[in-house]
């Protein structure tokens, strides 16, 4: 029988060797073996992974529903070498996953966020100035919060201005462009980094004083707090972050400003969106569609225009 653990670790190495990234579900699985030695199981049960996947109790049933998911995926391979192993029924903590709808970032909210960025602590000033080039970098491109985080140095081409993304969500690779002002900035930040850490332990473009890659979930607390600080957020208790605007709302941004821009220059947007999927990173243009119908001052433009066309056709 594999010891769990090492059953788990096995697990995560194939499904990465699939083509996915399993961040997420690696450490919310490894928490669950964890709790499962903590319980003295050796094996998995329903029972233990219905106790676990809805604890602590106050999360959302999308959340325990997913974690749920997760255990019953690795069981489901588990089970093929130890019979123990109880696969959890599918939907037995069923939620509709239903898309959060998108915080559109105002320019004075973007401003006051990165200067709060830059008033956070830091011993060498790169804690702040991390954080500062983090946000403009997504406010400017779009990139996914995991995409930013995951650049290496040389995914930055800052002499021609492009941003190679490898590997990312559903395994598409893609260049993104630079404009001047953007490529400054990183520009500023790379020196800056490169005099204040010497020697990094990481390949990492964006970086902690440490000299190591950002961790997803401390940035995303990181911002939770900033966005408390300036009012986007209203504080929560404990160790809880809260509810409000996240790092990806900025990709939301990016995408409905653009969208926004080509109505009112009068575009074609049908044709346009397209080009925004591939730079999105969107397997499909429906995804990019979506932005129209969630975005209400959006889906008045396309209403708008919809309208002048059939009036026009009438004529």
């Amino acid at each position: 029988m594999k010891c769990l653990h090492d059953a788990l670790e096995e697990y995560v190495r194939l499904r990465r060797s699939l083509g996915l990234q399993l961040r997420w579900p690696a450490s919310a699985l490894r928490c669950f073996v964890d709790f499962l030695e903590h319980e003295g199981a050796t094996f998995i049960t329903t029972d233990l992974a219905v106790r676990w996947a809805t604890q602590p109790a106050g999360i959302q049933q999308a959340t325990r529903a997913a974690r749920l998911s997760m255990v019953r995926r690795f069981a489901t391979w588990l089970s093929v070498f130890d019979p123990r192993t109880q696969v959890p029924p599918p939907r037995l903590l069923n939620a509709r996953h239903r898309r959060s709808m998108p915080y559109i970032y105002t320019d004075l909210e973007i401003e006051s966020l990165m200067a709060q960025a830059a008033r956070l602590p830091s011993a060498k000033g790169l804690h702040a100035q991390t954080h500062v080039t983090l946000i403009g970098l997504l406010a400017a491109t779009g990139l996914r919060p995991g995409e930013a985080l995951a650049l290496d140095v040389r995914n930055v081409d800052l002499k021609n201005g492009i941003l190679s993304i490898q590997g990312t969500k559903f395994g598409k690779s893609r260049f993104v462009p630079l404009d001047k002002t953007t490529c400054e900035a990183l520009t500023h930040y790379a020196q800056q980094r490169d005099k204040l850490i010497r020697s990094p332990r990481t390949d990492a473009f964006l970086i902690s004083e440490g000299g190591l890659r950002l961790v997803h979930c401390t940035t995303r607390r990181t911002f939770a707090k900033m966005s408390c600080a300036i009012g986007l957020r209203s504080p929560a208790q404990g160790r809880r972050i809260g509810r409000g605007p996240r790092l990806h709302d900025f990709r939301h941004t990016f995408a409905t400003r653009r969208l926004i821009e080509w109505y009112r220059a009068g575009l074609d947007v049908d044709r346009e969106l397209p080009k925004l999927a591939t730079y999105l990173g969107h397997v499909h243009v429906a995804y990019t569609y979506w932005y129209i119908q969630s975005v209400p001052e959006l889906l008045h433009l396309a209403t708008e225009r919809c309208a002048a066309r059939h009036a026009g056709g009438r004529r």
